[in-house]
């Protein structure tokens, strides 16, 4: 009986993963019209503030993923269950993907509007220490072996990141620096940005949340399967 419970599972998850990914290309399709072919340029910036529009749910999409995996890496050192840090690897993993495209899409903005790709800004300079925490986490899990000892590292990594997220958040209103502050609503109270640009944005939040949410079940069942073959690979080794 065990092995029909797997091939549910298994096609239950694939069913998530496919229907996670169908509804963000049509949300995505949708998006991507208004922001190209309905919103009008910016006064100050003409196009290319377009890339906001992906630029920060992108980044929204990795602080979103990297705290829930601080979560889980909680209730890991809480439980000593190996589930909760396979899972919050895979979030781990797939955040960082987001977290790489804020940090691309915002040097590709910054050359345009300052004419350059990078200034030690402290919102950028935090954001970048943000990446490199979770590349080192990532690599940290590439070099323990033994699982137990790799997932109470991982988690205190995982916890640890966190804090620099909160500095990340925070950085365009405790310095004032080159990166312009706060515009939006939720940031402000009253925000300065258009209410139809500001509804597109947080609209394009949902497909970004749908494919990180697909590629997490996808590493997830990635990570059980080589959970299970080194689980039997130190079970020959034993034997």
């Amino acid at each position: 009986m065990k092995p029909v419970v797997n091939n549910e599972r298994g096609s239950k998850a694939d069913l998530m993963i496919y229907g996670f990914a169908v509804a963000a290309m049509l949300l995505l399709a949708y998006n991507l019209y208004k922001i190209f072919l309905v919103l009008p340029d910016e006064a100050a910036q003409g196009m290319i503030y377009r890339i906001i529009f992906f630029h920060v749910p992108a980044a929204w999409t990795a602080f979103l993923g990297f705290f829930v995996a601080m979560v889980l890496s909680v209730l890991y050192l809480s439980s000593n269950d190996l589930k909760y840090d396979a899972l919050a690897s895979s979030i781990n993993e797939v955040s960082l993907a987001f977290a790489c495209v804020n940090l691309i899409t915002g040097s590709i903005w910054a050359r345009i509007i300052w004419g350059i790709w990078w200034t030690w800004d402290y919102r950028l300079t935090s954001m970048l220490v943000c990446v490199l925490i979770y590349f080192g986490y990532l690599l940290l899990r590439r070099s323990v072996d033994e699982p137990t000892h790799r997932a109470r590292l991982s988690a205190a990594v995982s916890i640890f990141g966190c804090v620099d997220i909160a500095i990340v958040w925070k950085s365009i209103e405790w310095f004032r620096t080159q990166h312009p502050g706060p515009v939006l609503s939720i940031r402000t109270g009253g925000g300065q940005m258009d209410p139809r640009m500001e509804a597109t944005l947080y609209w394009n939040l949902l497909p970004l949340l749908l494919m990180a949410a697909a590629f997490v079940i996808i590493r997830a069942r990635q990570e059980s399967t080589e959970q299970e073959i080194d689980s039997l690979r130190r079970m020959v080794h034993a034997s």
